[in-house]
């Protein structure tokens, strides 16, 4: 039931763009802080989390805004403010990692959408190649199995997953292109398998934090899924290379375009 609230009102949002998907964006990054300080410190909420959850809610939105040295500011002022009140409490010294983890990506999302004439596309094409990945890697997986892709970090994956996971992500990104833009499927299919790769790779990282803090989701956020960085882990990592390869290409105005257009 969660799944099925959850899924529609993100879409909506991310039609919508502007401000409403950039609150989005902000309040996601102020969750992952929590979620990533729950897990690799065992408290949810404290100062240190209040401090950077509102750092990262305010760079995102300075960022939305055009305000970008503010942006910076902020980020800044979170991660050294934050990892300094988490000092005792954060034995792997991995605090300051988490907010990069939860500003970047939504940094990520944000340039993307803002594009005018392509940040919808952007934004939906990231979603489906990640949305691909998962349901072709498990559909694979459990119908192949074979041997595992990593056992000591996530046992249940398979090498027969992860290929068909990226084949039919790239499958759904050449079908989805196919029908809305003109571009070059040759470069279209290799950046969309090295999105899904990225995704996958950023599913096991999650894996691997929880399993180094003994933690078997990153919260109890959405009833019967777990945390919300359960759900987006493979999303937040092909978002950051989504919006390096978008601005890389295009700038930070017509990131969208810099990702689409080849």
């Amino acid at each position: 039931m969660s799944a099925l609230v959850l899924g529609p009102t993100v879409l909506a949002l991310a039609w919508f763009g502007g401000w409403a998907f950039a609150a989005l964006a902000a309040v996601s990054g102020a969750v992952l802080v929590g979620e990533w300080s729950g897990v690799s410190r065992g408290r949810y909420f404290d100062a240190a989390v209040a401090l950077a959850a509102a750092c990262v809610c305010g760079t995102v939105l300075a960022f939305a805004a055009g305000m970008l040295e503010l942006s910076g500011i902020l980020l800044l002022i979170g991660i050294l403010g934050g990892q300094l009140l988490a000092w005792r409490s954060d034995p792997g010294r991995l605090f300051a990692a988490g907010i990069l983890y939860a500003a970047l990506p939504m940094l990520g999302f944000v340039v993307l959408r803002q594009d005018p004439d392509f940040g919808l596309f952007a934004v939906a094409w990231l979603m489906i190649i990640v949305w691909a990945t998962d349901i072709g890697a498990y559909f694979s997986g459990r119908m192949i199995g074979g041997p595992r892709l990593a056992p000591r970090v996530s046992p249940n994956k398979t090498w027969a997953g992860a290929a068909g996971g990226l084949v039919s992500a790239v499958g759904a990104s050449l079908v989805f292109v196919g029908l809305t833009l003109q571009a070059d499927m040759v470069s279209i299919a290799i950046l969309a398998a090295l999105l899904s790769v990225v995704s996958e790779a950023g599913d096991l990282f999650e894996s691997g934090l929880k399993r180094r803090f003994g933690a078997k989701d990153a919260s109890r956020l959405i009833p019967g899924h777990g945390g919300l960085m359960d759900r987006i882990d493979s999303l937040v990592a092909a978002a950051l290379l989504a919006a390096i390869v978008g601005v890389w290409r295009g700038g930070l105005h017509s990131a969208g375009a810099g990702l689409m257009l080849w």
